[in-house]
């Protein structure tokens, strides 16, 4: 294989300017082009899940543990039980689990001057861990808790403050459904922070309180939580982190990984899988037609060069092994070509945020970037053999050629 090489290497750095030099500058283009996008949809692609996960479950954790309600959704009110420090503790022992939280919600309509919006009122304790949430604050800050009644604050979404016209600081008259023929009940709170997600289901629809006036809403006992919310350090790790929960959980709760509340959410994600799995899949059929064709007319201009090798006995494994080589070698420049291009946009969209988004379609305002380097180099050596692999079927024409006709070939 030392000749065929030496061959291929000289037929593809040779500065002689012919019409294969352009062909091969657009082969090598086209590859380029290819691998670029196949990176950029990855990084995208990577990105775009790796915020509206993190955004999910900032918000609501990873998993939640409930009384057992059949057909229950997102925004159903909770089965009330007493608060159990004991389970709290175990859980938080369990490698994975860094934070669990008490909660509780119940729907209300906010009324602001002119203006009335239908909402789910999420109630949380003092205890509760307000880093993964402060992310999102744009305005104010958390709840300030008192030790003689309910917290008489809120927080509401920049969403829900644009359409009801509200700043921070500002009070609103809340009514919160009581079911059963009863009539709703009214509580002046003041507006002491304002958040966005960019998640439309999470800001049209919450308002963060405290777990206390839930509770004295709905008449529970001292101490009764609505759920609990746990946050893992991996979410790649829940399946294992929840089999181990189970252990710990009385027979009477029921734990929900937050895929299994808001399903359609994570089912739009995979979706986007499948978006990029496509993409790389045209992206790679468009590289290897470019190749084929490449490799087709570089055979073509060297018919003459092929007869003779052929006079002089060479077989016609060898004379395929020069054209598939030297192809090689115009797919390595295009792949470096393409690393240089896509990691370079990459990077520029990361640093500058260029590229944005409508943030009520895609949950985002700018595209997010999140590349790992396994997935480059995969990108490069598979698009290296996939093109080299289906470049074997066209080098089969060179069996083809007669050494007297390619020789008087013109």
């Amino acid at each position: 294989m030392i000749l065929p090489a030496f061959i291929a290497k000289r037929i593809a750095f040779n500065r002689y300017s012919s019409f294969s030099k352009f062909i091969i500058n657009i082969a090598i283009a086209a590859t380029g082009i290819s691998v670029a996008v196949m990176i950029l949809a990855v990084a995208l692609v990577n990105g775009f899940q790796e915020v509206i996960q993190q955004k999910i479950f900032s918000f609501w954790g990873h998993m939640h543990i409930t009384q057992y309600q059949p057909n229950a959704g997102p925004l159903t009110e909770q089965i009330p039980f007493p608060a159990d420090t004991f389970m709290v503790k175990h859980l938080k022992e369990i490698p994975g689990i860094n934070t669990v939280n008490a909660y509780a919600t119940k729907s209300a309509i906010i009324k602001a001057e002119k203006d009335l919006e239908g909402v789910i009122l999420k109630g949380v304790d003092r205890h509760y861990d307000w880093d993964h949430l402060k992310q999102f604050l744009q305005e104010g800050s958390p709840i300030h808790y008192n030790d003689s009644s309910y917290a008489q604050e809120i927080l509401i979404s920049a969403r829900l403050a644009k359409e009801l016209q509200l700043k921070l600081h500002d009070p609103v008259i809340i009514y919160f459904i009581q079911g059963a023929g009863q009539p709703p009940r009214a509580r002046k709170l003041t507006i002491s922070g304002i958040y966005k997600t960019g998640i439309e289901e999470y800001d049209k629809t919450y308002v963060l309180g405290d777990l206390e006036l839930i509770r004295k809403l709905n008449n529970w006992e001292p101490g009764s939580v609505g759920g609990y919310e746990i946050f893992t350090d991996d979410y790649r790790q829940l399946k294992e982190v929840g089999t181990a929960a189970y252990e710990v959980i009385p027979d009477k709760l029921f734990l929900r990984s937050i895929e299994e509340i808001y399903p359609n959410i994570f089912a739009w994600l995979r979706l986007q899988s499948k978006n990029e799995d496509i993409i790389l899949w045209i992206m790679s059929i468009v590289a290897s037609i470019n190749m084929i064709t490449a490799l087709l007319i570089l055979i073509l201009e060297r018919t003459n060069m092929i007869g003779i090798l052929k006079a002089l006995g060479m077989r016609n494994f060898n004379i395929q092994a020069i054209f598939i080589t030297q192809a090689a070698y115009i797919v390595i420049a295009g792949i470096i070509l393409g690393n240089i291009l896509g990691l370079g946009l990459a990077f520029l969209q990361q640093t500058t945020g260029f590229f944005k988004l409508p943030e009520e379609s895609y949950y985002m305002s700018v595209a997010a970037i999140s590349l790992k380097w396994w997935q480059v180099v995969l990108i490069d050596v598979c698009t290296l053999a996939v093109s080299v692999v289906v470049l074997i079927v066209p080098s089969l024409i060179i069996e083809k050629i007669t050494p007297v006709k390619a020789i008087q070939f013109k």
